[in-house]
């Protein structure tokens, strides 16, 4: 819902440069608006579009290069290959396999020079800015028209705890306002009903008072920091066992690992096997809970460290967990 609220803000600025009314006249006769993203988008970026009426077509996937990056000369080709049309450019602030960040300081001007609003993916990966370490993954972000964070992961919130952050607060009121004769409004306060897609909801910003109250600036990159840590020691020794390799360090807190079929002449579907029964081995035991992905066409062990609890003690009983997991598979 993050998505769908920035990203309605996007259609009712994009379009009324266009001389539409989103809100009045619907999608029917406006121009369409094109989101060109990478290939390595979340999934509820596709349902964000379905629910606002783009359309999964709308989305123009791009390529990354080898570290998950979407590159500037492959935006810029995108932007100038086709005709000028209302645009959205999204990019990602730690992408949900490997934690690759786009280049923000680089892509997002070239975005601006084409009039694209640009939004940014930032479920986990904004909260890198709180940390004097990896901060410069975020380098440029401020340039960008909205953000979306997920309160908790990093913050450990209860799950429904989403962040939507919009610059233009014309185009944010507009998508969603609505009054009633029965509806009270009191000056200049601001009205939740005003802003998002909910009538009603719970106080979600309560945890999230609560949460930054207790840690502070220093708890928030402390937490950041030791989660960041444990994922790059999980994969570094869980790759280093034998049968098993890394396939994508951590930038932050998110790494892969895959297990090898040991037999001579196996296949990449023996090592798609191995890999899904090693991590299904590994649950089994209850110590730690990997999932399994499929990144760059091979199946993988996916690492992700984001829990305030997780210490150096959980960190090698889930690595013993492995080897003997390892152990235990047959080829």
């Amino acid at each position: 819902m993050a998505h769908v609220t920035c990203l309605a803000a996007a259609r009712h600025r994009l379009l009324a440069q266009a001389g539409h009314d989103v809100e009045e006249q619907g999608l029917a006769g406006a121009p369409p608006i094109r989101i060109i993203t990478s290939s390595e988008r979340h999934g509820s970026v596709e349902r964000a579009v379905r629910l606002l009426g783009f359309g999964k077509r709308a989305l123009v996937p791009l390529p990354c290069n080898a570290q998950g990056q979407l590159e500037a000369a492959t935006l810029a080709h995108a932007l100038e290959a086709s005709p000028p049309q209302p645009t959205v450019v999204l990019l990602q602030a730690g992408d949900l396999n490997i934690g690759a960040f786009d280049p923000f300081a680089a892509l997002i001007p070239i975005a601006k020079e084409h009039g694209a609003w640009v939004h940014v993916d930032g479920a986990f990966g904004l909260w890198a800015a709180a940390s004097p370490t990896y901060r410069h993954l975020v380098a440029g972000v401020e340039l960008a028209d909205s953000w979306t964070n997920d309160a908790h992961k990093w913050l450990n919130t209860p799950f429904d705890c989403g962040y939507a952050f919009v610059a233009d607060a014309e185009a944010h009121r507009s998508a969603f306002s609505h009054r009633t004769s029965y509806t009270l409004f009191v000056d200049d306060a601001r009205d939740q009903i005003e802003w998002n897609p909910e009538w009603s909801r719970r106080g979600r910003g309560v945890p999230t008072y609560a949460a930054l109250r207790e840690l502070g600036r220093a708890g928030i990159a402390a937490l950041v920091e030791r989660s960041c840590a444990h994922a790059r020691a999980l994969v570094a020794r869980i790759g280093a066992l034998p049968g098993a390799e890394i396939i994508a360090a951590p930038i932050i807190n998110q790494g892969l690992v895959r297990f090898r079929d040991p037999r001579p002449g196996a296949a990449q579907a023996d090592h798609d096997r191995r890999t899904d029964a090693t991590i299904a081995r590994i649950v089994a035991t209850g110590v730690a809970f990997f999932a399994g992905t499929t990144w760059r066409d091979q199946r993988c062990m996916r690492v992700s460290v984001c829990n305030w609890q997780t210490s150096d003690a959980d960190v090698d009983r889930a690595v013993e967990a492995a080897r003997q997991a390892l152990g235990n598979v047959a080829p």
